[in-house]
């Protein structure tokens, strides 16, 4: 099997990516001739073949469907240029994802490219899976600066190494950056034999901080002195990488943007805006609990444009779980770690809170109250209703439409109950949900009846319903938002309403205030 040779423009130094979150792909460069990767290690680390054997590369996985590799790897001629088509592969193209020894089979995946989205100011391509590596942990995270000098980066490949010329297994080694350009990162070996070889380039450079790996580049080009079948007079060992910390953004864009239509929203029964996946406090993540009792939490995408809030989708509960039997969510103030938890009322009758929802699960649970009565809390919003620093108010509104306020909510029970509403047959069906529209300092409440009357109430405090603004009349398509649940999803101080339509579309509603609801983003549909 032969790899893409380097370009003849070959570029001084080397380009220092760190690879967190296992992402690009270097142009023709040859594997790192460094040492061999234990077994699991760097699994977002992909190898490519390209045209049945004709050319070989790495590549990183960046999201569950998408890799970031070295668009010169899908180039007619990469000697001259790295300029690639958009759309399906010129060649067959198959990604084996998450195999350190490639001989073994079984772990990790085997999975074609169907799709090639290029960056044209550089050497880099996003290329789309023909179906999600549901077993693999992509990279962590991408770099949003660049890494300092001193800092020590990691280089992972499956290209040659020293004496072998098709190795079956991931190598990797340390490298140090020496200059960098608006598009690359130079890099130099931190030891003596430090090289990025052939079947290398497209590869991950990254930093890793325990098991937290972060992206900074991709495998370019490279001198390759002392990579396998290279000329003794060669004594290059720098290598250019692909930067990508300055266009986080567009891989997240790229990423991102089929990541909520993978699902049929039809089946979502719980939609839940908390901070789950990411603490940079400016996006909702969502928790989901599906239909089969299967739950997801859905990471924010950061900063990054609006159309696309969310960047991956991580199953923490299988099919069938215990999460069959909620009737009724909400996200509740942040555990100590930062991360949300969540209120629960179950089918039986027990109220539980959940200290920490993260990507890898759910925990701590505390039984809050165990009583035949609970069963009749239809709807239940945590919101900050009597004190604007904390989010640990509960409004319940009642199967007789009544609503009530628990003030004093912790991990010893709900107590403080003061009653807003007595019985409303309109509200019987009715769904509720708290967030912060109108900046007066206390979270607002909204309600959304059956019928689609939709009301926001501006501040809600003990004192109960008052100077009601009517978003929805009765009879409005609104009745068919189900559920309708406030987060930030755009961004900003105030929250966006977020609703999931009766037939499986998804939008929110960027502004919401005393005049109304301004705008609608669509996700889905």
């Amino acid at each position: 099997m032969s790899a893409i040779r380097p370009r003849a423009a070959w570029m001084t130094g080397v380009l220092a990516s760190a690879v967190a979150a296992g992402l690009l792909t270097g142009a023709p460069a040859h594997a790192v001739a460094g040492e061999p990767v234990a077994d699991g290690e760097y699994a977002f680390t992909a190898k490519l073949d390209i045209n049945e054997g004709a050319r070989s590369c790495s590549a990183t996985l960046v999201q569950q469907e998408w890799l970031i590799s070295a668009a010169s790897c899908f180039s007619d001629d990469p000697a001259r240029s790295f300029k690639v088509a958009p759309g399906a592969p010129k060649w067959k193209t198959t990604a084996t994802i998450g195999r350190t020894d490639l001989g073994r089979e079984g772990n990790g995946a085997v999975v074609d490219v169907v799709e090639l989205v290029p960056r044209e100011d550089r050497d880099l391509v996003m290329a789309r899976l023909a179906q999600p590596v549901a077993n693999v942990k992509p990279v962590d995270a991408l770099g949003y600066e660049l890494p300092l000098p001193h800092n020590a980066l990691r280089a992972t490949g499956y290209g040659r190494t020293k004496d072998e010329w098709v190795p079956d297994r991931l190598h990797t080694a340390e490298f140090k950056v020496s200059s960098t350009t608006a598009t690359t990162l130079n890099i130099e070996g931190v030891s003596p034999d430090a090289t990025v070889c052939q079947g290398d380039t497209g590869g991950p450079l990254f930093t890793y901080h325990q098991d937290y790996a972060q992206l900074y580049g991709i495998h370019s080009t490279s001198g390759q002195a002392g990579c396998f079948g290279t000329d003794e007079s060669e004594k290059r060992r720098a290598a250019s990488e692909t930067r990508v910390d300055d266009i986080a953004g567009w891989i997240q864009a790229v990423a991102s943007r089929n990541v909520l239509s993978r699902v049929n929203w039809k089946d979502a029964v719980h939609v839940v805006p908390g901070h789950f996946a990411s603490l940079d406090g400016e996006r909702s993540d969502l928790f989901v609990v599906w239909a089969d009792g299967s739950a997801s939490v859905f990471e924010s995408s950061g900063k990054q444009d609006p159309k696309y809030p969310f960047v991956n989708e991580y199953k923490i509960a299988p099919p069938g779980s215990y999460w069959k039997d909620a009737e009724a969510v909400t996200s509740t103030q942040a555990d100590p770690s930062g991360y949300d938890g969540l209120t629960v009322r179950w089918k039986s009758g027990k109220l539980s809170t959940y200290r920490e929802v993260t990507t890898r699960g759910v925990g701590y649970e505390t039984t809050l109250a165990y009583s035949s009565s609970w069963k009749n809390a239809r709807s239940i919003a945590a919101g900050r209703h009597t004190d604007k620093y904390r989010r640990n108010d509960l409004v319940v509104l009642w199967a007789d439409g009544s609503t009530s306020m628990y003030s004093d909510t912790d991990a010893y029970g709900v107590s403080k109950e003061t009653q807003l509403t007595r019985g409303d047959k309109t509200r019987v069906d009715a769904q509720i949900t708290s967030g912060q529209f109108t900046g007066k300092g206390l979270d607002d409440l909204i309600v959304r009846t059956k019928n689609g009357k939709t009301d926001l109430f501006p501040g809600l405090g003990t004192t109960g319903f008052r100077d009601s603004i009517a978003l929805r009349p009765d009879g409005s398509a609104w009745k068919y938002a189900q559920p309708l649940v406030a987060g930030s999803f755009g961004g900003g101080e105030k929250e966006d309403l977020l609703a999931r339509w009766a037939d499986g579309n998804l939008s929110y509603y960027p502004e919401v205030d005393a005049a109304g609801t301004h705008g609608e983003i669509q996700l889905v549909g």
